[in-house]
């Protein structure tokens, strides 16, 4: 009998190594190489064929006859608006996150509105057809004669599957538990993930069926699998929240045709995920009057304004060396907005330690943020209160001067619109002073500028 040959494979980037190494050579990752048997040179490797037997061909571009393809709206606007005004037929979207976050909550939820618009086929490798039927009655999901449900996780079944009901709409739930039959390796590995992948892409783009992925998560937040998975797909949706709390966020961190910028926003009850239509109020209902180390600032998701807390504590430090904590807002641009404040307006910090976070668990990564941690971080060390009703824009630069943001216009409407009095905006972000009713626009040049103003 021949000897097996194997090779180990990387489950973080897809490497491939002839001996077992501790960390990878490509990635760096360690305890990450996984054996698999080299798989034989005799495999058919069949063409891009649909499920009509058409095989792909060579054509010109100015040959290539293009359709309309309208986008199809669900009823979750949210959903649309980070899908980037709904679903796309033929693509292929991976969603990932935490254990229990939801994301078999919200397929389940779109599945039961896009059987309105074609027939949904549910494949499920996680679930009995009796658990999802008993799942989908108390998220009140109608009982559809175009919802299919499909417990199985063998791809042979599930292509015939397809091929005898030809469903629009496709849910696999997750690529984690599918296998292919022909590939010597365990559920769950990386040959499994790639060659599975491989196929429902093929049969997205060959057929036009748009196909939904559920993807589990590693213990760093990023999904399982080799990272071949999300090169593959069109979209990557990332489901957010904490287990403790009963918001849920969920971002695009790839969209081959819509902005990656995108945010919706879910509380989840018993009925299932909800809209929050207005998440500024969410993440300052909370907000308390009379407080130092506390400022507001429109950030923008995507085309969305949204209004969020930034709290900041300052302390001395009890050790050698400051400590920079941070939540939701990256350390590195905390450190960096430290040391403009010490050098430009004489706040002496390096004895100080310091705690930031942006309430309500979302993530803040845009540069308008600067203004408001800096007025926060201020505003602790001195004790000197914010006013309620002040909102901050701007980016700082390292010579203390605030610079210009875009959108500035939407932003001071959306701030306008909850009842703030004053917001604080570079100098240089309006052509021309507009006059809101209601709001008062302070435009500044500098960071010892802004602060005199808004601690005064």
């Amino acid at each position: 009998m021949a000897k097996v040959k194997t090779h180990f494979v990387c489950s973080n980037c897809g490497d491939i190594s002839q001996r077992y190494l501790g960390r990878c050579s490509n990635c760096g990752a360690w305890g990450t190489l996984v054996e698999e048997e080299i798989p034989s040179d005799k495999v058919d490797r069949k063409n891009r064929v649909n499920l009509a037997g058409q095989v792909a061909k060579v054509e010109r571009l100015n040959q290539v006859e293009l359709e309309e393809v309208p986008r199809v709206k669900t009823k979750i606007e949210e959903f649309n608006r980070v899908l980037g005004g709904g679903v796309v037929p033929g693509s292929m979207v991976l969603i990932g996150g935490d254990p229990g976050i939801g994301k078999s909550t919200l397929l389940l939820q779109v599945s039961g509105q896009l059987a309105g618009e074609g027939v949904v086929l549910y494949v499920s490798g996680e679930e009995s057809a009796a658990q999802i039927k008993l799942r989908a009655e108390r998220l009140g999901v109608e009982d559809d004669h175009n919802f299919l449900i499909y417990p199985e996780t063998d791809m042979t079944h599930i292509r015939k599957a397809i091929d005898d009901y030809g469903p629009e709409y496709v849910i696999i739930d997750s690529i984690q538990t599918m296998q292919q039959p022909d590939v010597n390796s365990a559920v769950g590995s990386v040959a499994q993930i790639r060659e599975t992948t491989a196929e429902l892409l093929q049969i997205a783009k060959t057929n036009g069926i748009t196909i939904f992925v559920v993807g589990h998560v590693t213990k760093d937040g990023a999904i399982a699998g080799p990272k071949i998975l999300e090169h593959m797909v069109d979209t990557v949706l990332y489901f957010e929240g904490d287990n403790q709390r009963s918001y849920r966020l969920l971002r695009a961190v790839k969209n081959r045709f819509g902005s990656t910028n995108e945010l919706g926003v879910f509380e989840m009850q018993q009925e299932g995920l909800t809209e929050v239509l207005n998440p500024s109020e969410m993440f300052l209902e909370e907000r308390m009057e009379a407080t130092t180390g506390s400022a507001v600032v429109v950030a923008l998701e995507g085309s969305r304004p949204i209004l969020v807390e930034v709290q900041a504590l300052v302390t001395p430090t009890v050790f050698g060396n400051a400590q920079r904590t941070s939540s939701g807002i990256d350390r590195n641009r905390v450190s960096l907005i430290m040391a403009v404040l010490e050098k430009r307006t004489n706040i002496l910090l390096q004895n100080q330690d310091a705690y930031v976070r942006a309430a309500g668990g979302v993530k803040l990564n845009e540069p308008a943020v600067d203004l408001a941690l800096a007025v926060a971080i201020a505003s602790s060390y001195r004790e000197a209160e914010t006013r309620l009703t002040d909102a901050f824009v701007g980016e700082i630069g390292l010579t203390g001067e605030i610079r210009r943001v875009p959108h500035i216009e939407e932003r001071i409407t959306e701030a306008q619109k909850l009842g703030f009095k004053r917001i604080f905006i570079p100098k240089n972000s309006l052509k021309k002073m507009l006059k809101i009713e209601g709001i008062k626009v302070i435009t500044v040049q500098t960071l010892r500028e802004a602060l005199d103003l808004a601690l005064s």
